[in-house]
């Protein structure tokens, strides 16, 4: 466990889209996705609770609807955090000092590869909820030789498969064993979904940051990568990572 205090996280929907599913339906999904299968499996407990402003030393979990409309509700967002809380987000990925992960609704809802409106919206919370649990500081790096760092990213290598809770989509994750490289073929377990067969591996429809020689990549297929490219990737995790 990531100490010895278990993090509350603040659910607080700004978006102003629909987001497909009930706020208060998805958040109890998270809370199970939490509790019986990534916590188990990493060490990291989490209490999700939904609120409409911040709590003190409490980590967040924004819904917004794009990165600028973030940015557009600079003067409503100081209101409710007490300061300046774009220009931190923008600059460390952080809120009052702890760390947040963002949901951009309108973003999600664009994506052609997932049908389900409430699926979208699921997947993504999901996504970044159990990314910013396991590398909460976003700085979290595995060396797999020849000076190659493979970054802490739980689930992009596997983003497109899912399971589901109380009816919602909830997004495949990485196990340990994944970023161990002296593991066989099928020797462990490496994903929640038993999809991964080896170390490092990447499924079709995913990707994993990168950074080799000090420039970071996005390794991924190059039909993957196309779809990444034309991606608005704007205060993603993997952007703060090139830094």
């Amino acid at each position: 466990m990531q100490g010895s205090i278990i993090p509350t996280i603040a659910c607080i929907n700004k978006a102003t889209v629909d987001l497909g599913v009930d706020f208060d339906s998805l958040i109890s999904a998270l809370q199970r996705y939490v509790d019986e299968h990534l916590a188990p499996v990493w060490g990291t407990p989490a209490k999700l609770v939904k609120t409409t402003k911040p709590r003190h030393g409490a980590w967040t979990l924004l819904f917004v609807d794009t990165a600028n409309a973030m940015r557009n509700l600079r003067a409503e967002l100081k209101k409710i955090f007490g300061k300046n809380i774009v220009d931190e987000i923008e600059a460390y990925h952080l809120v009052n000092g702890r760390p947040v992960a963002l949901v951009f609704a309108r973003n999600v809802l664009a994506d052609r590869s997932v049908r389900s409106v409430r699926d979208k919206v699921s997947l993504a919370a999901s996504h970044e909820l159990a990314e910013m649990l396991v590398d909460p500081g976003n700085n979290l790096w595995c060396e797999h030789g020849n000076g190659t760092l493979y970054a802490y990213e739980v689930c992009d290598a596997v983003e497109a498969k899912y399971f589901r809770i109380d009816g919602l989509a909830m997004t495949d994750f990485l196990y340990p064993a994944y970023f161990e490289g002296f593991h066989t073929r099928n020797s462990v377990q490496f994903d929640h979904l038993k999809r991964v067969k080896h170390p490092f591996q990447i499924l079709k429809d995913g990707y994993a940051p990168v950074r080799k020689a000090g420039k970071l990549i996005l390794r991924s297929t190059p039909k993957k990568r196309g779809e990444l490219r034309k991606e608005n990737r704007d205060l993603h995790r993997s952007e703060f990572r090139k830094r």
